[in-house]
């Protein structure tokens, strides 16, 4: 998958979990989940984005790692969404499922990027 399909992956899983928030009870613990899963889940996608764009190695091993506790985040969210029985779990197992799958593709990204890594150790001489 390339970065332009894993964008388009990440905003489609973006638009699709804003859908389900709308489901969402209209009660003290509805909103504030909405509202906080609402923000996990746009920064999934708007953080891939930026990392996609970064300027160096580092910064995009960076933004992979808050793309990844983003996602996580995310499914924490899900999860309690079924646990409290706010929606269906029928409704939230696919993007659960989808959630799983993209941790797993910007775990092993990040880990590949990090391997990749040029090293930047200076070896110094010994002291004559």
């Amino acid at each position: 998958m390339d970065n332009k399909e894993l964008k388009k992956r990440t905003k489609q899983f973006a638009l699709r979990c804003i859908k389900l928030s709308d489901a969402i009870p209209d009660t003290l613990l509805g909103r504030h989940i909405k509202g906080q899963i609402v923000r996990s889940l746009t920064s999934v996608a708007a953080n891939y984005r930026t990392a996609c764009l970064a300027q160096s190695k580092p910064g995009f091993i960076g933004k992979l790692s808050i793309v990844v506790e983003e996602v996580d985040e995310t499914l924490f969210w899900l999860e309690i969404i079924i646990e409290e029985k706010l929606i269906s779990q029928g409704k939230v197992e696919l993007l659960m499922q989808e959630a799983d799958e993209l941790t797993a593709i910007f775990v092993t990204a990040r880990n590949t990027a990090r391997k990749n890594r040029p090293s930047f150790i200076v070896h110094r001489q010994p002291d004559e």
